[in-house]
């Protein structure tokens, strides 16, 4: 897939706002659901919620997608065996003994060198480089070696280590097919009795695959965002989803995308398969204002940080002035930002 949907002439600066650092959440509440939720509306209106309030939101009928991923404990610290010190963060596993990752290092590794790492316990080689990423060999396979030497890669505003708690909480109650270095943080909020009384509710569900890359937390470089290109992340949309969606549409209901993630691949889906069979490969969609959406009504997310990607596919599903007030108004009533923080629920706006 190509790595613009369309072609704006929109900048950087459009997709800006000024975020206090303290409102940057940086544990999780105290119970998944316990956060607070905006509800930004298909007219343009903001309403001050709880994320308990959800089921009242939505309707019998409706269609929740999840995004199934799992985060794996990608990141590794040691030193080079010439003493120097090293960090490796795993971005894609690429064979049962091999991966990409990034290595921050005082100096780039060449290939051929050898890498200890967890207080000396595993030794890994760099065999090569694709672009800005390392060609790593494990002695084992690699899932094995993170799950024992790795821990969890929290996203770079939240500045404490990770511990036991973030093993858990970031970390959605769903998670199953292992490969994510990011939480899809929208999923966050929903613990098993919320899912349950959602089912109850008779609101449908359904699930995709991405794993989410340490890329959508690298900031875009560009000013004209037409210029900008997206890094791929790899994506499964199984044929049960697209048979629920083609059925949700046939009932009247509405397709409510959980996390940014699951829009990704959905709309990826929607321009690369037939939308009967299974769907998957990388994709590098990059959606935008003046966007228009296949597969997906409304949203749940997170809020996202200025001028990135993601603040971008939000203003294409709600509109830009729409996301600009509900941004404003957040960060005056003191909602909790990013990764950990509070979350919104956007409907699409309204064509006129």
């Amino acid at each position: 897939m190509s790595d613009n949907i369309i072609n704006q002439d929109l900048d950087l600066s459009d997709f800006d706002y000024h975020l206090p650092p303290e409102l940057i959440a940086q544990h999780p509440a105290e119970r998944r659901d316990a956060s607070r939720l905006l509800h930004l509306d298909a007219t343009g209106g903001l309403h001050d919620r709880q994320f308990t309030d959800l089921p009242g939101l939505l309707r019998r009928g409706d269609l929740l997608v999840f995004n199934n991923t799992r985060v794996i404990k990608a990141r590794l610290r040691g030193h080079k065996a010439s003493g120097g010190q090293v960090e490796v963060l795993v971005e894609r596993i690429t064979a049962a003994q091999k991966a990409l990752a990034h290595v921050r290092a005082s100096k780039s590794p060449k290939p051929g060198t050898r890498l200890l790492l967890a207080d000396g316990a595993l030794e890994v080689e760099v065999r090569g480089r694709e672009g800005e990423l390392f060609e790593i060999e494990f002695p084992e396979p690699v899932l094995d070696v993170l799950e024992r030497h790795g821990s969890v890669p929290l996203p770079p505003y939240i500045t404490h280590a990770a511990d036991n708690d973030d093993e858990s909480r970031y970390q959605t109650v769903y998670a199953e097919t292992p490969g994510a270095v990011a939480a899809p943080t929208a999923g966050l909020h929903f613990d098993q009795a919320m899912l349950e009384r959602l089912k109850a509710q008779g609101i449908d569900q359904a699930f995709v695959t991405l794993h989410v890359g340490a890329g959508t937390f690298q900031p875009v470089r560009v000013e004209h965002i037409r210029d900008h290109h997206m890094h791929a992340e790899r994506y499964v949309v199984p044929a049960e989803t697209l048979h629920k969606i083609h059925d949700t549409r046939a009932r009247g209901g509405r397709v409510v995308a959980v996390g940014t993630t699951s829009v990704r691949s959905l709309e990826a889906a929607a321009h690369e398969g037939d939308g009967v069979h299974t769907t998957e490969g990388d994709t590098r969609i990059f959606i935008t204002p003046g966007y228009h959406f296949v597969h997906v009504d409304a949203l749940i997310t997170n809020f996202h940080l200025p001028q990135s990607t993601l603040l971008m596919l939000v203003s294409a599903l709600a509109g830009m002035e729409p996301i600009r007030r509900a941004y404003a108004h957040a960060v005056q009533s003191r909602y909790r930002f990013f990764s950990y923080g509070d979350a919104m629920f956007i409907e699409a706006a309204q064509t006129p």
